[in-house]
């Protein structure tokens, strides 16, 4: 544009409408969606699980390990469905390890509870649980520490070794020797992540710098 005596006049950008900032802008994900639905069917076997179990007899014990099998596959699917769709909610960030420890730690109780496992193994598995959440929110304002192959291989090692629990007419030194290793990667990964947890502790936090000793 030009003014009087044709010399140039500059003009005034116009700001960027609603509509273009709101499209930069990604629309968040609603609570009710398929990945928080599988975690709410999680939490509801769990007092399925322990009654099929209290109810006693072979049937009652194998409608109990079948529905502690669908609610361990809810366990395998939310996280990926969450991922892959865009479906990370906060509620989803909550209920999801909340729903996985209280399947394991429910069907650990009850076996404990019916004698069919000693309780020395159910203490040992969810005081590492607790334990590891409480380094979680030691180190929360450090970062997060990822998940290692180890613990994937503790969680397979757990729901089989429950699951054989679950199962009448297996023989006990299976059940036992599964059980046993379960254990094993359990407190080991429970170490590791001690370590981990250490080390993430002593990073300096995000915009701080780390005085010379």
């Amino acid at each position: 544009m030009t003014g009087s005596g044709g010399a140039p006049v500059a003009t005034k950008p116009e700001p960027p409408s609603h509509e273009a900032t709101a499209a930069v802008v990604p629309p968040q994900p609603g609570l009710v969606n398929l990945a928080n639905a599988l975690t709410v069917i999680r939490l509801v076997l769990v007092p399925v699980v322990v009654a099929c179990l209290l109810a006693g007899g072979t049937g009652w014990r194998v409608a109990a390990f079948a529905a502690f099998g669908v609610a361990s596959v809810t366990d395998l699917l939310d996280g990926r469905v969450a991922r892959s769709r865009g479906l990370i909610t906060d509620f989803g960030k909550i209920a999801d390890p909340i729903a996985d420890k209280a399947l394991t730690g429910a069907a650990l109780v009850t076996l404990s509870y019916l004698g069919w496992l000693a309780w020395w193994v159910t203490v040992v598995i969810l005081a590492r649980e607790v334990a590891v959440t409480g380094l979680r929110f030691w180190v929360i304002r450090y970062g997060v520490i990822a998940a290692s192959r180890g613990g994937k291989l503790k969680t397979l090692l757990q729901v089989l070794a429950i699951s054989l629990y679950m199962l009448p007419g297996l023989p006990q030194w299976l059940r036992a020797a599964v059980m046993a290793a379960a254990v094993l990667v359990t407190l080991a990964t429970g170490a590791d992540y001690v370590v981990r947890a250490v080390r993430l502790r002593r990073r300096p936090l995000p915009g701080q710098v780390r005085q010379a000793p």
